[in-house]
């Protein structure tokens, strides 16, 4: 047995955590004893943290190294939290120090730290960059022996992992060399991994995770009569209310469930319709857009069995301790089989338990695709990683950090020592020559033979130690009432934002009238057929090898329909997939309801459809190869024909046409040589927002841009056109290339079909799949639509309770405060019995003075002029309008001239005279921009 080996003082305290080692610790101590890299694949809660730190806390104990002996890096600071209570434990009994440092450590515990250096610290990927170039605590660095990297699943395919490569490289140049350890869950490419943050040097590879038993469920619930009281309830169709009665069902039944939603709005609407149908059901929200307090006070509330289910995000996919978990819900497709694994293994947590997942599915492809990851991930098929190559943003800012590791560095020693991290092992000297320039062109760093540092270069450093891009939130406001809709991330405004655009948030379709700052003012809409989902920017994509199986199962559908019975397709397909009777049924409804059309897309046919303005193109190949197909028809389409609309799903592209011309389409399809997509592709990327958007964060992650900047404040397109061809534009067309799109995929799916390898089928109609992707029917997470009368009611109650300042402009002693509803036609002064009187907002203070300036002829400025005529104006409007006029003046940007228009049109009655006022409300809102106000 593994633990016998250790040393006999810390098999006691192995007693009193452990009755025997799990699978990883009797795999992994072995070879973290021999002093080798390694690489611990295992789920969560099966003992994976000890198995990296036994050995390590034993040569501390027996050998009393000089510190800081270890770092363990984490990915969140909220793991720090949990790990910290896990390792304090171990500590105390092995009287060992520890400390963490994070972002939020104060200054006086960062200085106990290099004074009373511990034996390991724990930290995240972006406080090391700090620890690196610190006087003090880069001295305490030197004694390292020991790294061990947590989650780093969660990090290899983004710039935080490239990051954090780097810096174990810089790491290297103070200590000499260090022993690795790394904990992972489970990945396609365990090799991979390995090498990415080791190196090159060799690291054994420990599967762990072959033990962990997961039972994964696809349902699809069916309505029953009782149903009809929530559809009472939440307004919803049968079917979502079968839903989610399912999910309280199943949320009852059990001690403890995570239920896991893809976006924050998600989880928001389906907490809410919970708590509709019961306002004490036992369930808590949990996703990183709350306070840390709440998140906390969730996780304490779930720990301590107060509440039955949290509702979350990917906010608890990781092992943030909230104790043992019964069962997890996964609401909708989880996209992608990754997601799906991590989020059922935090149930079960304890290696020797079932992992058990039921995921929920909503409509004809979110159940197709649940079924199909449900299967990837019982059969250990993960998504292959697509990491970040040669990322010239992240190289500017650690070669700034090499300035300050060394004062100054060789051009050679710093291209050897970037070289070495796995991430740039193919970066050319001449890329890290013109990286290096592009720094000297900013003024970050001296070049000449050395790279030398400069006092900007610091400020640089430290406002970019994190490569997550600060994303700014812009408050949503319904201009009717004021009232707070949501919150829209930056990207959806910087691609989406413009007047008139149509989106969904917080369950409910909304219009874009204006967007100012950070604050987006809206109005209702009763059409979503249009809408773009306001959680767009939120969704991972799906990708091509489960969409291209998702076809696959469709054609097998299709086939068996011509000769085998339906009962016979339903015990087939619950052979092969864990999936209910009635999630079957419904699938084979869906092909049987698209066969009509003639043809049924699938993983070997694309079906062009042509109805009306819209093509539609049915392509099984995700999210990205279909965005790259989709931008390059386009970017071809766009030349010969001009402006045209374009929409992406994992199964669809779909164009929308001025004036139609399907032969294009056929012509590029067969006609445009693959390799020319990505130039192609390039070209159209270059004007869109969604390259400007991307540019920003990358100018910033270069210094290019200063960290606060807002991309709605820069002029986007002049900076572009000065940085064309630079490191910069390229990195930015890099980065998208390798998160958005998937170039060598499309140009290989292209080339398929002018082989006639993939076959296209072209039909004049929408099929039953056509209409699924082209009217976006969002019916699990839109509310049911406010009547028209309830939208202009709540602006009435408004305009009626604002309240309004008369002022008499015959004497100018008489002020008082009146809110509109209160205003009758034998309102007067109370000083002179005039009805002369200014209805003036309630904020315009000073109006009697300037009427008695007026009226005594005494000097006025030019502002005091306006006023005063701005005043008789209103007051000539009461004396013929009376009540109706300070109605009209209580309108957000309705002066005089707007209400004098207004009150001189014939109104039936008070509502039609409202409705005036509210199109002009609309229009002021839209036109603001360029008035005085």
């Amino acid at each position: 047995m593994v633990f016998e080996k250790l040393s006999p003082k810390l098999q006691k305290v192995i007693q009193k955590r452990f009755k025997q080692a799990t699978l990883p610790q009797q795999l992994a101590i072995p070879y973290i004893a021999s002093g080798m890299n390694v690489l611990v694949i295992a789920p969560t809660g099966s003992g994976k943290t000890e198995s990296a730190l036994l050995k390590i806390f034993e040569r501390i104990v027996e050998e009393k190294p000089k510190a800081i002996n270890t770092l363990y890096i984490t990915p969140m600071k909220s793991l720090n939290r949990d790990m910290l209570e896990r390792i304090l434990w171990w500590s105390k009994e092995l009287e060992l120090e520890v400390a963490v440092r994070h972002g939020d450590t104060p200054a006086s515990e960062r200085k106990t730290q290099i004074e009373f250096p511990p034996d390991i610290m724990i930290t995240t990927l972006e406080q090391l960059q700090p620890m690196l170039t610190g006087k003090n605590i880069r001295e305490l660095l030197r004694n390292v022996k020991h790294i061990v990297l947590d989650e780093v699943h969660e990090v290899i395919d983004s710039k935080r992992g490239v990051q954090l490569a780097v810096a174990l490289e810089r790491i290297k140049e103070l200590c000499g060399d260090f022993q690795l350890i790394m904990l992972s869950a489970t990945v396609s490419d365990p090799e991979r991994v390995a090498e990415f943050f080791s190196g090159g040097k060799i690291t054994k590879v420990v599967n762990a995770d072959t033990d962990k038993k997961f039972e994964i469920t696809v349902i699809n619930p069916k309505p029953v009569p009782a149903d009809d009281k929530i559809v009472g309830k939440i307004f919803s169709s049968k079917d979502t209310a079968a839903r989610l009665r399912t999910i309280m069902d199943l949320i009852k039944n059990s001690r403890a469930t995570l239920t896991f939603t893809n976006t924050r709005d998600f989880a928001e609407i389906l907490a809410s319709r919970i708590r509709v149908v019961d306002s004490k059901f036992p369930v808590a929200i949990h996703h990183g857009s709350l306070s840390k307090d709440v998140r906390i006070k969730a996780e304490k509330e779930f720990k301590e069995e107060k509440i039955k289910s949290l509702i979350s995000t990917s906010s608890l996919q990781l092992g943030i301790d909230i104790g043992s978990v019964d069962q997890t819900i996964q609401y909708m497709s989880p996209r992608q089989v990754s997601q799906l694994v991590q989020r059922v293994g935090r149930s079960g947590h304890e290696l020797s338990k079932v992992s058990k997942g039921i995921v929920i599915t909503t409509g004809d492809d979110d159940m197709f695709e649940s079924t199909v990851i449900a299967r990837k991930a019982l059969a250990g098929e993960i998504e292959q990683m697509t990491p970040h190559r040669n990322s010239y943003d992240v190289l500017a800012h650690q070669l700034i950090g090499l300035t300050f590791d060394f004062g100054k560095v060789e051009l050679e020693k710093a291209y050897s020592i970037i070289k070495r991290a796995y991430p740039y092992r193919d970066l050319t000297y001449q890329e890290f020559l013109d990286v290096c320039k592009q720094l000297e062109r900013l003024g970050l760093i001296f070049m000449d033979g050395y790279i030398k540092k400069r006092i900007r270069g610091f400020q640089y450093y430290f406002e970019n130690l994190s490569t997550i891009p600060n994303i700014k939130q812009f408050r949503v406001f319904n201009m009717f009432d004021n009232s707070f809709v949501g919150v829209l991330d930056e990207e959806f405004i910087a691609v989406h934002g413009e007047p008139n655009t149509t989106f969904i948030v917080k369950g409910q379709p909304w219009r874009i009238v204006t967007v100012e700052d950070d604050k987006v003012m809206v109005e209702p809409v009763e059409d979503i057929e249009a809408a773009v989902p306001g959680w767009e920017g939120e969704l991972i994509p799906v990708l091509h090898d489960v969409t291209q199986e998702v076809g696959l199962l469709r054609r097998t559908i299709a086939e068996k329909l011509k000769t085998v019975s339906q009962s016979e397709i339903i015990g087939d397909l619950q052979k092969t997939y864990p999936i209910d009777e009635n999630c079957a049924k419904e699938m084979i409804g869906t092909i049987k309801k698209q066969a009509k059309f003639g043809v049924v897309p699938d993983d070997r046919t694309v079906l062009v459809e042509d109805y009306e303005n819209l093509v539609v193109i049915h392509t099984c190949y995700g999210n990205n190869v279909n965005e790259t197909l989709g931008r390059f028809i386009v970017a071809l389409l766009t030349s010969r024909v001009g402006s045209v609309g374009l929409k992406t799903d994992p199964y669809r592209i779909m164009i929308q046409f001025q004036k139609k011309n399907v032969d294009l389409i056929k012509e590029i399809l067969f006609n445009t040589k693959p390799e020319h997509l990505q130039s192609y592709l390039e070209m159209s990327l270059a004007n869109s927002e969604l390259f400007a958007w991307k540019f920003v964060h990358v100018a910033k992650r270069f210094g290019a841009i200063t960290r606060d900047a807002e991309f709605g404040q820069v002029r986007m397109k002049k900076i572009i056109e000065d940085y064309v061809g630079t490191p910069i534009y390229k990195e930015t067309l890099k980065e998208l290339e390798t998160e958005k799109f998937d170039i060598s995929k499309a140009t290989e799916i292209l080339q398929k079909i002018q082989n006639k390898e993939i076959k296209v089928v072209f039909k004049n109609g929408l099929s039953y799949l056509g209409k699924i992707g082209v009217e976006h029917k969002y019916a699990e997470v839109v509310g049911p639509e406010k009547p028209e009368m309830e939208i202009f009611e709540l602006f009435k109650q408004r305009l009626l309770n604002t309240q309004m300042r008369l002022v008499c402009v015959n004497c100018g002693d008489w002020d008082q405060l009146y809110f509109v509803k209160e205003v009758n036609d034998r309102v007067k002064c109370n000083k002179c019995d005039s009805k002369l009187l200014a209805p003036l907002k309630k904020q315009w203070i000073g109006g009697g003075k300037v009427v008695k300036k007026a009226l005594r002829k005494i000097g006025m400025d030019e502002l005091e002029r306006k006023r005063y005529e701005n005043m008789k104006n209103r007051a000539e409007l009461f004396m013929y309008f009376r009540g109706k006029s300070v109605k009209a003046l209580a309108g957000k940007g309705v002066g005089p001239t707007t209400a004098k228009r207004i009150l001189g049109k014939y109104h039936k009655d008070d509502n039609n005279l409202f409705r005036d006022i509210l199109e002009a409300e609309k229009t002021f809102a839209k036109t603001k921009r360029y008035w005085k106000i």
